[in-house]
């Protein structure tokens, strides 16, 4: 017999059917804590989750990976049970399995649009792990202490579930779909409905790509490859080494951790990049201002939206003619800022180096040998101090970072 999982429950604004929800689990689970994590609920969902016995994680507005990544990490050591907040029925079924990861599919279909978002969410499955899931979208799961460990913190928002699946099943994990008899509020075929699995299908999609963690340890799509996809070839290549170090890289940071650990991908990117430039540039100042400039748009990645802003900035200064880069930027600025996706190495280096380009482009002589000198000079004052630390007791600098920022 497996023990009573913490049982985490994501809500917002559902005060009608929480109360309900949190008895149904207390009855099936009598040992087990329940924690609702509210993202800010405008009625009085944590209040009635409060009197029907749940402990209330209050959270701003966030998405339902975001949400349940909190309440894990309020949750004690052990099994988990993953639930939405509008269930009806029991989810026992799921703790009396054998499976790291137990799923439940309705043995009902109630309401629903045409099946394009479960469809899609199937196959991304199914390309990454080779395995066919029927509710890769279900939010009933059982998460073991393996699964748990493989899976948190989880994807943001509605791609959760189908990254959780993934994980699980690339961690050698034992995944199980269980039919129950269970029934929510339906979505149905209206402009809420289709605007609710749209969300569905594009967090699905982000979610099975890349990921990063951010400074505040959330799980982020990494979206910084869109810059791979360019007509200058090296930016494409330095965009690809970026991306390297985005995927495999360890805990190293900065040109002296990087070089005391040998092969790694930071090493990687150290030699290709300058090599990539110079075989572009075909002049070695050329080269360094743009591996210097690569290196420190990477350099202020490390908060929400300060590359891009930077990137933005010194563009128009350079007349802002970089093809398609700017019109990139400026698209994906507020997701960076409100914590929906992260540039990484990939988008930081890429962009970078299309500045140091077009910076080569427009400086000869003394004025490029002063850009180099100024950049060699801000990535020794990044290796001995934080930039970002500098940026913040700045006046005017602070206040510009922080713009737009949650």
């Amino acid at each position: 017999m497996r023990p009573d999982p913490t049982i985490l429950v994501a809500a917002r604004d559902e005060e009608e059917r929480i109360a309900e929800t949190v008895r149904a689990l207390r009855d099936a689970f009598p040992g087990a804590e329940i924690l609702v994590a509210d993202g800010a609920s405008r009625d009085a969902t944590a209040h009635r989750a409060e009197e029907a016995g749940a402990i209330v994680v209050r959270l701003g507005r966030l998405g339902k990976g975001e949400a349940l990544s909190a309440a894990e990490r309020a949750a004690p050591p052990g099994p988990l049970l993953l639930c939405d907040a509008d269930l009806r029925g029991s989810l026992r079924g799921l703790a009396e399995t054998d499976a790291d990861l137990a799923v439940a599919a309705f043995t009902r279909r109630v309401g629903g649009g045409f099946g394009l978002a479960k469809r899609t969410a199937r196959l991304l499955v199914r390309l990454r792990t080779g395995w066919t899931a029927e509710e890769p979208l279900s939010g009933q799961r059982y998460l073991s202490e393996r699964a748990r460990a493989a899976s948190f913190p989880l994807a943001p928002g509605f791609g959760c579930e189908v990254r959780m699946t993934i994980d699980a099943l690339r961690a050698g994990l034992s995944v199980e779909e269980v039919a129950l008899d269970l029934d929510h509020r339906p979505t149905g075929r209206d402009p809420g409905g289709f605007l609710h699995r749209g969300r569905q299908l594009l967090d699905a999609l982000l979610a099975t790509g890349p990921l990063g963690i951010n400074h505040r340890g959330l799980r982020l799509p990494l979206v910084g490859w869109v810059f791979a996809v360019q007509r200058d070839p090296a930016v494409a290549v330095v965009a690809l080494l970026g991306l390297a170090d985005d995927l495999w890289s360890g805990d190293e940071r900065g040109f002296r951790r990087h070089l005391a650990a040998g092969r790694s991908t930071g090493v990687l990117k150290l030699v290709g990049i300058p090599l990539v430039l110079l075989a572009r540039t075909r002049s070695v100042s050329g080269a360094l201002l743009a591996a210097l400039a690569a290196n420190f748009l990477n350099q202020l990645d490390t908060r929400p939206g300060r590359s891009l802003k930077a990137y933005l900035a010194a563009s128009l200064l350079l007349d802002g003619r970089d093809g398609p880069a700017p019109v990139r930027a400026v698209l994906l600025l507020p997701y960076d800022l409100r914590e929906r996706v992260m540039l990484g190495d990939a988008g930081s280096n890429a962009l970078g180096a299309v500045l140091g380009l077009k910076s080569v482009d427009r400086l000869r002589g003394p004025a490029r040998f002063a850009a180099v000198a100024a950049l060699a000079g801000l990535t020794v004052l990044g290796e001995v101090r934080s930039l970002g630390a500098l940026i913040e007791r700045t006046p005017g600098l602070r206040e510009l970072d922080r713009l737009g920022r949650i």
